[in-house]
């Protein structure tokens, strides 16, 4: 589904990533770790296009950095739901108006945006909320919000930026139940984290960004 070959990355001069090379299947889930500042962020930008390679290529199902034609973005972008550390949601909209923007800026029937924001806040916990606006809601439930809109298209892929970088430890956990839930219906998910802890509770694998490049790796689990 996704594929990095030989990929390299520079900004202002600065080398960022260096020869990374990995593979993801359907449906796995995937820890992407490393302090910070070591090329998570970048590493995702790449797979949704944000960023193209200095070389290498990154292929996500039938895009390819080294031959994307940018009018195709949008239609790669659609297959990818992003979720973000600080939530980016609208503060001026509620929750079901920041959900069905989505779906409206892709011209989808009204009745169908209806039945889609309405599941997808079923399916985190906050159908009660639908009318709240963002500064209403705890930063726990703001961050449920942010996964219900990177899946309401219902993507192939998801990509988490430190989706617990702001929240505490047991809303943490919370979340990331909630990203396991979603994973085993199929999506597939990289979660980028500096926080090793946590990745120690949940048994998966792990790719370690350290100078540049990325290797396998194996944290100690806890129970």
């Amino acid at each position: 589904m996704l594929e990095f070959n030989n990929v390299c990355y520079s900004y202002d001069k600065t080398p960022i990533l260096e020869d990374v090379s990995f593979k993801v299947k359907h449906g796995e889930l995937v820890f992407l770790i490393g302090k910070s500042g070591s090329g998570k962020s970048t590493l995702l930008k790449l797979i949704y296009m944000d960023l193209l390679a200095d070389s290498g290529f990154v292929e996500f199902e039938e895009f390819n950095s080294e031959s994307l034609d940018r009018k195709a973005i949008p239609f790669l972008r659609r297959k990818v739901g992003i979720i973000f550390q600080e939530f980016r949601l609208l503060k001026k909209r509620t929750v079901y108006e920041n959900l069905s923007f989505i779906l409206e800026v892709i011209n989808v029937p009204s009745k169908e945006i209806r039945r889609k924001v309405n599941d997808v806040l079923g399916e985190v916990g906050l159908i009660h909320r639908r009318n709240s606006y963002p500064d209403e809601l705890s930063g726990g439930e703001q961050q449920r919000i942010a996964i219900a809109r990177a899946i309401i298209n219902q993507p192939i892929l998801l990509l988490a930026d430190e989706p617990t970088g702001n929240l505490d430890p047991e809303t943490s956990i919370e979340i990331m139940d909630l990203l396991k839930r979603i994973n085993s219906k199929g999506t597939a998910i990289i979660i980028a984290t500096h926080n090793y802890d946590l990745v120690k509770k949940y048994p998966t694998r792990i790719i370690k960004i350290e100078k540049g490049k990325t290797i396998s790796a194996q944290l100690k689990q806890q129970s």
